[in-house]
């Protein structure tokens, strides 16, 4: 029996949304009821769904009136809000400076800038930070031999704004090297974005309608393609969930800034195709 059930508070733009609609139970299950989501602040209603408090009640989930309660009655902060990082530096910066450990949902930032006061800020204030792309967790991935990759194909659906993050963050944690330029080939359709590393290695990726997420890995001599078909959310919410307890973040703020900055800079390159866009 649970006796002693940890409280997550979500902090998020709307809270009608995907994520805020599957966490809950993700986290019981991961948890084994150990924690639960319990209490939530949005800034607005969702301008096509449901309202806060409705969508509360459904939920089973307290609706408080501000940030700051959401930090006082919680244990640990999920900020939300995945399709509009431009919010996160508002959403995330109270958080950040209460020491309570926090996740900062997909996609982490808006720029590099951004990325790097979030991690500054809890830095300072002792507050252990984590995002990811659930994607990183593909065990499909995870099993990839990261030694000797010389490139990598990657496919995926979606938009760029929104999206490209669950094809870059594999990527970038693959080649275990520093991104240093970045090049647009496609068009607005089907999306291509070439990124080459300090190493000599390069990737690319591709939006191509509604096609599963993939990798063709080249090693050279041979190469390997495989499909992200397992549970990649259920071994996600099982870091989170484990990050709570243990306040060690299973990504490297390094290589989450690296992911920001392609994203960044992968929107200049798109309004100058088929040249190099040095990264900072």
């Amino acid at each position: 029996m649970v006796t002693d059930t940890k409280k997550i508070g979500f902090i998020d733009y709307f809270l009608d949304e995907w994520h805020a609609d599957q966490y809950p139970g993700w986290i019981k299950e991961a948890t084994g009821g150990r924690m639960e989501a319990a209490y939530a602040y949005g800034k607005i209603d969702a301008s096509n769904g449901t309202d806060n408090a409705t969508w509360c009640r459904n939920k089973g989930i307290e609706l408080l009136d501000s940030i700051e309660a959401v930090i006082d009655k919680s244990d640990y902060l999920i900020v939300l809000s995945p399709d509009n990082p431009e919010f996160h530096e508002e959403l995330a910066m109270l958080p950040l400076q209460s020491g309570k450990p926090t996740y900062v949902d997909k996609t982490f930032a808006p720029d590099r800038r951004t990325a790097e006061l979030l991690f500054e800020t809890a830095a300072k204030h002792n507050t252990p930070l984590f995002s990811s792309s659930a994607l990183r967790f593909a065990s499909e991935y995870q099993a990839l031999d990261k030694a000797g990759i010389q490139s990598i194909f990657s496919v995926g659906p979606g938009h760029y704004d929104n999206y490209s993050i669950h094809q870059i963050e594999p990527i970038v944690s693959l080649m275990r090297s520093k991104p240093v330029e970045v090049m647009y080939l496609g068009n607005q359709q089907t999306p291509i974005l070439m990124i080459r590393f300090a190493n000599g290695k390069q990737a690319s990726i591709h939006h191509v309608g509604d096609s599963p997420f993939s990798l063709l890995v080249d090693y050279g001599a041979q190469s390997q393609l495989v499909k992200a078909q397992s549970d990649f959310f259920a071994v996600f919410t099982r870091e989170m969930t484990k990050f709570f307890e243990t306040h060690e973040a299973p990504v490297d703020a390094s290589e989450t800034i690296s992911v920001i900055s392609i994203i960044e800079h992968g929107f200049k390159a798109a309004q100058r195709p088929f040249e190099w866009i040095r990264l900072p």
